[in-house]
């Protein structure tokens, strides 16, 4: 961050006492210490660097990153569905896809009626994931069984689906997933954006974006 531009409107900035900065023209204000905290927590988390790892380096209390961490993931799936907003859909290629957990994994046998339905979509060269409901059963297990095969091998998926990044995404889901054991499944949506959001960009724009999103709000 330049010191001497307001990182908000680049006007120049004035000091105050206890390091605080404050711009000339939009008189935003902020602690010197404090951003320069903000931006290794957010350098950490686009670095795939664990909310107790973090906490150690920085010296601070695992809950102020755990915190920021979720925060993130929240601004990132309201950033990630305004882009998809915006995408052309008639151009998307897409593929439901049934993610299980590793427990569920290490079974013997399992059922899609316990997995996680997703639908990607691939549209202006960024992957998007949307979640599906699930699936209803019914009270006949034969008929259960047989309608769980035909959704397993009719999964929707449209005719270009296999040449895009989407199965590439799907594989590098489930590598990523795997470090967050014990995860609850409500906030299966906000770990699921992070991946896409990684997936889809480098990380300088990882970090610019979320700069963007949440210290400059």
């Amino acid at each position: 961050m330049n010191n001497l531009l307001c990182p908000k409107c680049k006007a120049p900035l004035y000091h105050l006492a206890n390091n605080y900065k404050k711009c000339s023209v939009c008189k935003y204000k902020f602690s010197l210490n404090k951003k320069n905290l903000e931006l290794t927590i957010i350098n950490a988390f686009c670095s795939n660097t664990n909310a107790i790892t973090c906490a150690k380096q920085l010296n601070v209390n695992y809950r102020t990153v755990a915190n920021r961490y979720t925060l993130f993931r929240k601004l990132i799936a309201s950033y990630l569905q305004t882009l998809y907003n915006r995408s052309v859909h008639e151009n998307a290629s897409y593929e439901e896809y049934y993610y299980f957990t590793q427990r569920q994994k290490e079974r013997k046998e399992k059922s899609l009626y316990e997995a996680i339905n997703i639908i990607g979509f691939y549209s202006n060269g960024l992957v998007y994931t949307l979640l599906m409901p699930d699936l209803p059963k019914s009270n006949l297990l034969e008929e259960d069984k047989n309608f769980e095969k035909f959704l397993y091998w009719h999964r929707v998926q449209s005719a270009q689906a296999y040449k895009t990044p989407l199965r590439v995404f799907w594989k590098y889901l489930e590598q990523n997933l795997k470090k967050y054991k014990g995860m609850k499944e409500e906030n299966f949506f906000y770990y699921l954006k992070e991946c896409e959001f990684k997936f889809n960009f480098v990380l300088n724009r990882q970090i610019e974006i979320l700069k963007e999103l949440y210290l400059f709000e």
